[in-house]
């Protein structure tokens, strides 16, 4: 087993609009277990640019559920706090005629998107460049988008293995970098974040999966070193459907309150993920009802084992 030549350095990113729950903390988990079992350093970033979702008690929240779980970080950071280097970052595109003004309102582009017999109907509606061809108004506020390259940009996960490659103008479309009322888009906060934070492996959710293109393809563009990326299963209900917090999904707040025994909940959330090849909820196999999050090291390097992630296939 060989460790990477680089000094890991992981994050856990939550947005603090409410209490964690299930899903969310064992995203935090898989995260920290990545960086651990390799040596390397955790960063817990609050993504609170959006303030007008933010619930300031989600903060101290959070951190006390972390603790609770036993997932400890080395650094912590507030997006709310770094507007400057989103500026910055933002400022190099411009000079370099990389971004437009646009204010289009949404109404507007999905008008377009159905009048026009060419544009592209895949997953997510794409922008269709009209402000991009034709002046912004300039009786608007404006929102800055990205005018992305034309390219197809492929990406390959390191913990599934699999391959995603977007063709940029047809499948994601120029995106917004800083939105109309002034706030930074995610797509640039997390891209900066992770470069300048010295992120180098990218552990999250695999709804996040389809918008990593278009990040490395930021990222590239700004001169930015490539992290790696692993995404990982989301939890989901008895109906099979994601845990959201809008959904009613369990907070962890409510169980560390309640009672209950951390190292039981770490328990089910190593056994919710049925990683099978793993011992992970297969036949004959089972993990204690409690455990510490230190108990689950061997289980993840196991699994990078199993991925390639240390011989090299992963490249």
């Amino acid at each position: 087993m060989t460790a990477p030549s680089v000094p890991v350095v992981g994050r856990f990113a939550p947005s603090p609009t409410g209490a964690m729950h299930l899903g969310n903390a064992r995203t935090a988990l898989l995260a920290w277990l990545h960086a651990r079992a390799l040596g390397g350093r955790q960063l817990l970033r609050f993504e609170d640019l959006d303030t007008g979702r933010v619930r300031p008690w989600a903060y101290d929240t959070t951190r006390r559920d972390l603790e609770w779980l036993g997932l400890d970080w080395d650094a912590e950071y507030l997006q709310s706090e770094r507007l400057d280097v989103y500026a910055d970052a933002l400022a190099r595109l411009r000079v370099a005629g990389e971004t437009y003004p646009c204010t289009c309102t949404r109404r507007e582009i999905q008008a377009a998107i159905q009048e026009s017999a060419g544009a592209p109907h895949g997953h997510e509606p794409v922008y269709p460049g009209t402000c991009r061809v034709h002046p912004a108004d300039l009786d608007r506020s404006a929102a800055l988008r990205w005018r992305v390259p034309d390219e197809t940009v492929c990406v390959r996960d390191v913990l599934t293995g699999k391959t995603l490659c977007q063709n940029l103008p047809a499948e994601v479309g120029d995106f917004v970098l800083r939105r109309n009322d002034g706030v930074y888009a995610y797509h640039l906060a997390v891209v900066v974040d992770d470069a300048r934070m010295g992120v180098t492996d990218v552990v999250r959710g695999a709804d996040l999966w389809p918008a990593t293109p278009r990040q490395v393809a930021l990222g590239r563009a700004l001169g930015y070193a490539e992290p790696r990326y692993l995404h990982v299963p989301l939890m989901t209900d008895f109906r099979g459907e994601r845990l959201a917090k809008r959904g009613g999904a369990p907070s962890v707040q409510a169980l560390r309150e309640g009672g209950e025994d951390a190292g039981r909940v770490l328990s089910a959330l190593a056994r919710s993920l049925d990683w099978g090849p793993l011992g992970w909820g297969s036949p004959g196999w089972a993990l204690p009802d409690e455990v510490r999050a230190a108990d689950l090291l061997p289980l993840w390097r196991a699994r990078l084992t199993e991925a390639g992630f240390f011989t090299g296939s992963q490249t």
